[in-house]
């Protein structure tokens, strides 16, 4: 990828502050991107990964996903300062630490959860997203473009003892990323999933967490080459796919490489198999 194809492109990324998210804002603001990056409450991080930026590029906004309105004024504000809206990373989310500390060595039995943190989960990591989306996708249809990426993660995890509300909503996500794909189907907006492919440094692990087992975890930079070939021309066409991060080779061509990190071969379905195919030729 050239290293200005994505220059002058304009991007929501939600939950922006740390983990994850921080590595998208920088890697795209890096790419002459646009960014607006929001966060529910932690302003300090925000305008921390702003000014780590140092260009101008990025700007940040308290906006809580579950809100509709925060929504609107987010998508509203990219188009009033910038007139376009190209990309929307639905990163934002809640994870399993709201629900116990513990929760890698001592699994909470579903029924042992309390129902204002599941529906905290759910609200955040399933209905924020369709908010944002909601927002979103109207500029991005008027424009005949737009990307649309949810952050989701490995089938394993969402299958884990003791792992609700969190797998539970990330299926969700998937769920919605497949049935947008053909809703959106002939509008030029896409929607694909991306995982980071592993336990990754991010704010969803517990402090208690062993440092030998930390040195086990992925950087969070691992998300960022599959993320801006999704943002690119590169990937028109590609929609309803699911893409892991950790199969992404930076030493092939990016074709090459995005063919081998596709992973929705678990994704069988109607829905499914009626969304274009991709192939690195």
């Amino acid at each position: 990828m050239s290293a200005d194809a994505l220059k002058g492109q304009v991007a929501i990324v939600t939950g922006g502050g740390r983990g994850l998210g921080r590595a998208m804002v920088l890697g795209l603001a890096a790419g002459g991107v646009r960014v607006i990056v929001t966060a529910a409450r932690e302003a300090t991080e925000i305008e921390r990964v702003a000014a780590e930026a140092g260009n101008g590029a990025i700007i940040p906004m308290i906006a809580d996903v579950r809100n509709e309105q925060d929504c609107a004024h987010v998508v509203a504000t990219a188009l009033d300062r910038f007139g376009r809206v190209d990309l929307l990373v639905n990163n934002a989310g809640r994870g399993m630490k709201y629900v116990s500390e513990q929760f890698l060595t001592e699994p909470t039995r579903f029924w042992e959860t309390d129902p204002d943190v599941w529906r905290m989960v759910i609200d955040t990591n399933v209905t924020g997203p369709f908010l944002m989306t909601r927002a979103a996708v109207p500029a991005m249809i008027a424009a005949g473009r737009g990307r649309i990426v949810n952050i989701t993660m490995n089938h394993a995890t969402m299958r884990r003892r003791g792992f609700s509300p969190y797998g539970p909503s990330k299926a969700a996500l998937e769920s919605e990323t497949i049935i947008w794909a053909q809703d959106l189907e002939g509008t030029g907006v896409t929607v694909n999933a991306l995982l980071p492919g592993g336990a990754t440094a991010t704010g969803m692990i517990p402090d208690s967490l062993p440092q030998e087992a930390r040195q086990g975890l992925l950087d969070p930079r691992v998300i960022v080459p599959p993320l801006l070939w999704l943002a690119s021309e590169a990937s028109s066409g590609v929609t309803g796919r699911r893409l892991d991060a950790a199969r992404w080779d930076r030493d092939r061509p990016d074709a090459e490489a995005a063919a081998a990190a596709m992973d929705d071969a678990g994704w069988s379905g109607a829905g499914s198999r009626q969304l274009p195919s991709f192939s690195a030729s």
